[in-house]
């Protein structure tokens, strides 16, 4: 049974489905389609809300509430805010952590900690732009069509057995006909609901080729030059092995090449020569060059923010808004308001000089969360997303983009790439940001519950990049099992596949394990379960020829049955058998 609320200047209307409602300063029009023309579905339907304002309005809410008894076998997947926040399908009594207040000036605009509509306790299971409940025979999804207008809060109380479908709309300030709501309930099997859920958005399927490559954050951090550069580009065109034409190979330099986070054009002179002869390096080796940026944040010594403080958003009491603190920069660090004509002809000339001057191929681009931390009087956070993104792709043009650090409904159809978890850690977990119960923390352990948990993304909205692989020995405290279990994991759940590791110092165990990555790439994917907590069963076909990977991401051993034995399962142990 579905319902719908609409708050709008300090009052509260309940709303019928399939009618045009007039009220004093507004009408609204919800439509409810079943959609029948679509195959494979046990319920498909889809609904629509339009919002025509009379006169000015202040919207406070939309939501839909869903009524649904959940049955105690079953479990709800959560999408998270942005690629880093965790992502997965949890039980129907558990809680979704909050940060502990003390982390909150420095890390609580990383996620959604900040946004009042969200709520927590145990059984309030809330996701964004899409959720699912998984059954014993398939799912049951609640999914956006556009986050263009507004965010979409997917909000399950498993206890009341409600589910609100809301819009992040508070405080905004409506003159003109508004489409606030495009979303559907999809019901059958986890590929059939998928692929008819993104057959109805409003872009074509990725075109991009998978690809694999080197990046220099998970090594060498900001500590990078023009020589580390080099040396690693030569390694890495002796010890790689030529791809399949199927695949593209991207060479890309990460944070540490400018002198200040938002000074773009400004290098380092460990870079003496510039960026362009290096981007001309990598093309001589047959690789495409990709370059990091942050462009919507700036350190508040960056010479930008110097010399132009008017750049730098600012919340209603004239505070300077924080898009979160990193110690590897100068601490805290600023969002630029992306709307000044300022900002975008800076904006403009960065990417104009590192696509076209300097001839890099690719940008990846961090942080971009930070520009709708804030919404505006009259345009909501999804609405300023959105934006920012359709300002980028329209000016980056036919190159290629790696979004990170981004509300994923926002970019759907807009990145060639995009990270779908947090920063791998040189450990399997971070404690500190752990205790801290922090969801967008580097962990790698959390960048692979999400690379299992939005897999379905894969070549339907993006090429999904899960983050790095580590096989060296060097600057790791990962063992040998874990690197194992994150390379397999890695390769079966994207198609981006980065490594950071200087290939010259790999032994030739190291170069044998390097080199199935070109093998199992080939791989089509046919199931994943999880038989218990982080533990799961993936099925996937190679060479038509069937097979099984169990991996154990616990601390702890575990027994796997099949066909009438059981299999111990090491700690962080992935191993593949034959079907």
């Amino acid at each position: 049974m579905l319902t719908c609320r609409i708050q709008y200047n300090d009052q509260t209307k309940n709303v019928p489905l399939n009618k045009m409602t007039f009220f004093e300063e507004l009408y609204i029009d919800i439509k409810v389609e079943h959609l029948t023309t679509l195959t494979g579905l046990k319920q498909a339907r889809r609904i629509q809300a339009t919002i025509h304002p009379k006169q000015d309005v202040v919207m406070q809410g939309l939501e839909l509430v869903y009524n649904r008894t959940f049955q105690p076998t079953e479990r709800v997947f959560c999408n998270g805010f942005q690629s880093w926040s965790e992502s997965r399908e949890f039980n129907l009594d558990e809680e979704i952590p909050s940060l502990r207040r003390i982390a909150h000036p420095l890390m609580g605009n990383y996620g959604d900690y900040h946004i009042p509509a969200v709520k927590r306790g145990k059984g309030l299971l809330h996701s964004w732009t899409y959720g699912y409940i998984r059954k014993t025979n398939g799912i049951e999804l609640i999914g956006s069509l556009t986050e263009q207008s507004a965010f979409t809060i997917i909000q399950s109380d498993t206890q009341t057995g409600q589910i609100f479908i809301q819009k992040d709309i508070d405080q905004l300030q409506l003159t003109h006909s508004y489409p606030i709501l495009d979303i559907v309930i999809l019901e059958g099997t986890e590929d059939t609901v998928f692929d008819n859920y993104f057959d109805l958005m409003p872009f074509e399927k990725p075109t991009t080729l998978p690809a694999v490559g080197w990046t220099s954050w998970y090594n060498y951090y900001t500590n990078i030059s023009e020589e580390i550069i080099l040396k690693n580009l030569k390694a890495f065109k002796k010890h790689n092995y030529p791809r399949p034409d199927q695949y593209a190979t991207i060479f890309q330099i990460d944070d540490g090449f400018q002198t200040k986070v938002g000074d773009w054009l400004s290098i380092k002179p460990s870079f003496p020569n510039g960026m362009r002869p290096i981007a001309k390096a990598i093309h001589e080796k047959g690789y495409e060059a990709g370059l990091w940026l942050a462009p919507f944040i700036c350190e508040k010594g960056s010479d930008i923010a110097t010399r132009n403080p008017h750049w730098l958003l600012k919340d209603k009491n004239g505070k300077l808004v924080r898009a979160g603190y990193n110690p590897g920069w100068s601490g805290h660090f600023y969002v630029l308001d992306f709307y000044l004509k300022e900002v975008q002809d800076y904006l403009l000339k960065v990417f104009q000089t590192v696509l076209e001057v300097w001839g890099f191929d690719m940008v990846k681009l961090d942080f971009l969360y930070a520009v709708c931390i804030l919404p505006r009087p009259n345009k909501t956070r999804g609405q300023v997303m959105y934006d920012a993104m359709q300002f980028i792709r329209s000016i980056v043009g036919k190159k290629k983009i790696l979004g990170c650090g981004v509300p994923l409904g926002s970019v759907f159809g807009l990145v060639d790439y995009c990270r779908i978890g947090a920063d791998i850690h040189l450990k399997w977990e971070h404690r500190l940001l752990h205790f801290l119960r922090n969801r967008e923390r580097v962990s790698t352990i959390i960048a692979l519950r999400s690379a299992i948990g939005r897999r379905h993304l894969n070549k339907r909205a993006f090429i999904n990049d899960p983050d790095v692989f580590i096989l060296r020995d060097e600057n790791n405290q990962l063992t040998p099992t874990q690197q194992h279990t994150i390379l397999i994991l890695n390769i079966l759940l994207g198609d981006l596949l980065f490594t950071s590791d200087y290939l010259k110092d790999y032994s030739p165990e190291q170069l044998c394990e390097y080199k199935n990555i070109y093998l199992l790439q080939k791989s089509e994917l046919k199931s994943v379960k999880e038989l218990q907590k982080d533990c799961y069963k993936i099925d996937y076909v190679l060479n038509k020829r069937s097979y099984t990977v169990f991996s154990n991401l616990t601390k702890k051993e575990v027994f796997i049955g099949k066909k009438n034995q059981n299999i111990a399962i090491q700690p962080f142990e992935t191993i593949i058998l034959n079907s």
